[in-house]
């Protein structure tokens, strides 16, 4: 006669562990943060009475969502004080660190565009969001993660859907021919061909970069496109000869990401409807760099 023996809970935590990743990801735009938020659930899961947790799955997406909460009271302020433009930390996707993303829906919803989006939300009106969006929860179980009434949470949602999709028209799905478009474009970076990376550009393109203070950027974001074009032909004369350039996924759709020697230098990822760019998004603070440049390391 065999004896039932329980299953290991720190195997199952692990097994929820890019679940987790992927929720705080969404919450603070931050894979590191998102690591750290994380790796504090695990403390705590640690820290329990064996037995004590009911359901882990559930248990952790509370733990980890309150974790998010209280990181973002302080990183609002940070952002407000932040040097240049914010954007979110790149990461390849291509791996499946953020989940499956085999439906342009799903890859859209972790899109630096989409992240940008939430930024317009109150803490709490962003978990609501991600939590339904993301993870397809009910509003019964939104309101036991926040410890919210249940009429509240579905009021958070409709308030947060309304602000994230004031502007809906400027974005589409994702299509086959983005890979193309980001190819042909960095092509003609490649080459110095000003009147080729014209052709990709929209009339009202926007261009950010982020070098968080720590490397020369833009500091405001960049309108229009004969600005955008003037600081592109800035960018390709300095530094595209001693620059290797190449595509991956990054937050769900192609990026290009830039190499000096080993080290990365930048992740720009793009927002396209109808073969053009409406906005670019690149990311040179090294402090954001770190974790793209460990899940690229060997490729």
């Amino acid at each position: 006669m065999t004896t039932a023996v329980d299953p290991d809970p720190t195997v199952e935590f692990e097994s929820l562990r890019p679940r987790m990743f992927g929720l705080a990801y969404r919450m603070l735009g931050s894979a590191e943060e998102a690591q750290d938020t994380v790796q504090d659930a695990y403390l705590r899961f640690r820290a329990t009475e064996p037995g004590a947790i009911e359901h882990l799955g559930a248990w952790l997406a509370k733990v980890v969502t309150n974790l998010c909460l209280n990181r973002l009271a302080s990183a609002r302020v940070q952002r407000e004080q932040y040097a240049g433009p914010w954007l979110p930390e790149p990461v390849v996707t291509s791996d499946g660190a953020l989940g499956p993303l085999e439906y342009a829906e799903r890859r859209d919803a972790v899109s630096c565009a989409l992240l940008l989006l939430l930024e317009r939300l109150t803490p709490t009106e962003r978990a609501v969001y991600v939590l339904r969006e993301a993870f397809a929860y009910g509003y019964r179980e939104i309101a036991d993660v926040l410890g919210l009434g249940e009429a509240n949470c579905r009021q958070l949602y409709r308030r947060s859907v309304a602000r994230m999709h004031a502007d809906e028209s400027r974005f589409e799905a994702a299509e086959p021919v983005r890979r193309e478009l980001v190819e042909a474009f960095v092509q003609a970076a490649r080459e110095g061909d000003l009147a080729g990376l014209e052709k990709f550009l929209a009339a009202d393109v926007t261009w950010r970069s982020d070098g968080g203070g720590k490397v020369s950027s833009a500091l405001r974001p960049i309108e229009g496109r004969d600005k955008v074009l003037r600081f592109l032909a800035g960018i390709v004369e300095k530094y595209a000869a001693g620059w290797d350039m190449a595509i991956a996924e990054v937050n769900g759709a192609p990026a290009v990401v830039a190499r000096s020697g080993d080290a990365i230098v930048g992740v720009t990822s793009f927002e396209m409807r109808d073969g053009v760019v409406l906005a670019g998004h690149t990311v040179m603070n090294p402090d954001k760099l770190g974790f793209v440049s460990r899940q690229l390391a060997g490729s």
